[in-house]
């Protein structure tokens, strides 16, 4: 008789079990399905294609930055919005009663990274590092998430894409007007057609707050005054007020306030307001000679910011505490959204890490504003989410060996295929793909295979017709 080997039961191995949870996403994040992507890829080709076509380079930076790097770069309501990474090594160095004494302290030294919150100031730190490897002006663009944590809604998402175009290195006004003409493009190619390029100079709104008798309260004003569409005028005034602004100073802005009229007109009113103002005539000064340069890249218009859709808004702020020229916004006016790009002129951002007085100019584009806005208008061309062009029935061993040179050949030659993977009937094969919207499909059969005239199905239309394999090859020549 064997005997029995028997182990000490606490000597048994533990076994754990995996409770099963409920799958769910974070507030404000989303999953991406094939469809999905498949049109934010037409988007995103779209916009990298006119950004190179304006001479910008490809650049990438880290998910997170280091958190001094991101503070005090976005104004007082965009730093509370910044995404604080703990280092989990670190946590266990202190105790719950530690961070009732030093909380603050603590939480800085624990957690002193953050996750990008936009392109622009990770590129400033990025221009900085490498100053001396870089051609200025140095052109780039960026396509990459960012995160904010802001209360998520229709159209504002906690992690979304911007799509950045920057240029250091000069203060041309004619990067602003390029970018105009970038804006304008881009929407017309995505089929984006009734929207307003909004734009302002910061120099006006420091022109107007020193009308208002109140220099230095720039930031206040304008933190104010970019919440006019959402909140109203008076409760922008109310606002002014609990921000320190005099009863007298916000019946001085008042009539800014209401004032309409052309872009033509808001120039004589802004001349007229801001006479007295040496900052505020060189934002005016700027504004007009960018309206120059745009009419000499379109000399057959006499009003070239109506002709790139282009308004001037005297209350357009931006909260951003970086910018200090040009400003941009744009809305899709069919749409009840928040804007789907924007950007303007930063004379010193690089100046916050060690190198000052180099003049910048960029914008962004919102994938995922953009994205809502053309699905909302049904604006995605029907071919967008085809991805394979040709599929090679299966019916059995002989078909599929017969088949697999011939898909070689198509892949080597840039025709999109794939083989069905296994041996089915011809209805499972044609549902799948139909799903797809795979738009011709190879029947292979033993006639096919005996003769060497294959039979060409367009799903589209339903006809079938008997073609060699270089009649199919010249005819995807011609499609593509």
């Amino acid at each position: 008789m064997k005997k029995i080997l028997s182990l000490p039961s606490q000597k048994l191995p533990k076994i754990y079990t995996m409770q099963a949870t409920k799958p769910s996403l974070p507030k404000g994040t989303r999953d991406f399905a094939p469809e999905t992507m498949a049109k934010r890829n037409f988007i995103l080709n779209t916009i990298r294609e006119i950004f190179q076509q304006f001479g910008f380079l490809p650049l990438e930076t880290p998910a997170m930055e280091k958190f001094d790097v991101l503070t005090g770069k976005y104004g007082e309501e965009g730093d509370k919005l910044l995404f604080r990474i703990f280092n989990a090594g670190e946590l266990r160095n202190y105790q719950p009663e530690d961070y009732k004494e030093k909380g603050d302290a603590i939480v800085k030294k624990i957690a002193d990274r953050a996750l990008r919150y936009d392109l622009t100031v990770p590129f400033a730190r990025f221009v900085v590092m490498n100053r001396n490897e870089l051609t200025f002006p140095f052109k780039r663009y960026q396509i990459q998430p960012v995160w904010r944590g802001d209360s998520p809604q229709k159209g504002r998402y906690r992690e979304f894409y911007q799509c950045d175009a920057d240029v250091v290195g000069t203060e041309s006004l004619i990067c602003e007007a390029e970018i105009i003409l970038m804006i304008h493009q881009t929407l017309h190619r995505l089929g984006i057609k009734d929207f307003t390029i909004k734009i302002n100079n910061r120099k006006i709104l420091a022109g107007i707050a020193e009308m208002m008798q109140a220099t230095g309260k720039e930031t206040d004003l304008c933190v104010a005054i970019d919440k006019l569409d959402k909140i109203g005028q008076e409760k922008v005034e109310n606002e002014l007020i609990e921000r320190g602004f005099q009863q007298n100073a916000i019946e001085t802005l008042r009539p800014l306030l209401q004032f309409q009229g052309s872009n033509t007109d808001k120039i004589t009113f802004l001349e007229q307001f801001l006479q007295t103002s040496e900052v505020g005539k060189k934002g005016i000064a700027e504004i007009k000679e960018m309206t120059t340069i745009l009419q000499h890249f379109s000399p057959k218009t006499n009003q070239p910011l109506e002709a790139y859709q282009t308004e001037l808004d005297i209350t357009l702020a931006r909260g951003l505490s970086y910018y200090t020229g040009a400003i941009f916004e744009v809305k899709a006016n069919q749409v009840a959204m928040g804007s789907i790009s924007g950007g303007g002129r930063y004379d010193n951002l690089t100046g916050t890490f060690g190198m000052p007085n180099v003049s910048g100019v960029g914008f962004s584009f919102g994938v995922d504003r953009l994205y809502d806005v053309m699905e909302e208008l049904q604006l995605f061309p029907k071919d967008t989410l085809t991805s394979t062009q040709l599929l090679f029935t299966n019916f059995d061993a002989t078909a599929q060996q017969y088949a697999l040179p011939l898909l070689y050949d198509c892949r080597q030659k840039g025709i999109k295929a794939e083989i069905f993977p296994e041996h089915s009937k011809l209805a499972k094969q044609m549902k799948y793909a139909d799903a797809k919207k795979i738009p011709f499909v190879v029947l292979i059969g033993s006639d096919e295979m005996t003769s060497n005239l294959l039979t060409l199905k367009d799903m589209n239309t339903g006809e079938q017709s008997k073609k060699t394999w270089q009649e199919i090859v010249q005819l995807f020549s011609t499609l593509s």
